[in-house]
C-alpha cells in the first residue's frame, strides 16, 4: 500500500500513534476507491468496516435527505463496528473518493499484535463519535 505512515498521524483515527504502530498495522488495511455517485454503504445493509477518507467527499445520506458530508480525514462506519447493528445511513460518493477501511477482524488482528494501538485507535474513534454528536446536539438545538 502506498501510504506513508507518518501522513496518517495527523488525522485523529490515527493520533498518538507512533510510525512503528502505524507501519504494523497498514497492512491489516485494505485500500478502496468509488467514483461519484456510487454507494459505499447503504442504510440497513451489514457493514463490518471503519473507513477513513484519504481523498475525495461522501455525503451521509439518511431517508434521501443529506445529513452532513464528509472529507479528507473523516472516518465512518464506526457505528456498526462498535453496535453491531445495520448501518445507520447510506454514505454515497460526491466525488473520485479514496478510502482505507479496517474490517471488524482486522481490528482483532490489530488487538493482537498491538494491543495499545488498538486502544489508541477505538479511543480516537469513541472522541469522533463524541465529537459528532456534540455537533449534532447543536444544530438540533438552534434549529
Amino acid at each position: 500500500m502506498d501510504i506513508e505512515p507518518l501522513s496518517l498521524q495527523r488525522y485523529s483515527l490515527f493520533g498518538g500513534l507512533l510510525e512503528d504502530q502505524i507501519k504494523r498495522i497498514l497492512p491489516i488495511m485494505t485500500k478502496e476507491s468509488y467514483v461519484p455517485d456510487e454507494d459505499i454503504i447503504v442504510e440497513g445493509s451489514p457493514n463490518d468496516k471503519i473507513r477513513f477518507i484519504l481523498e475525495g467527499k461522501a455525503a451521509v445520506i439518511k431517508n434521501n435527505i443529506v445529513l452532513s458530508e464528509f472529507s479528507e480525514g473523516d472516518a465512518f462506519g464506526e457505528m456498526e463496528i462498535l453496535d453491531v447493528m445495520p448501518s445507520a445511513a447510506t454514505i454515497r460518493a460526491l466525488s473520485h473518493i479514496s478510502l482505507i477501511s479496517i474490517s471488524n477482524k482486522g481490528l482483532r488482528e490489530i488487538y493482537k499484535i498491538d494491543a495499545p494501538a488498538f486502544a489508541l485507535i477505538i479511543m480516537n474513534l469513541a472522541r469522533d463519535l463524541s465529537r459528532r454528536l456534540r455537533k449534532m446536539d447543536e444544530r438540533v438545538a438552534h434549529s
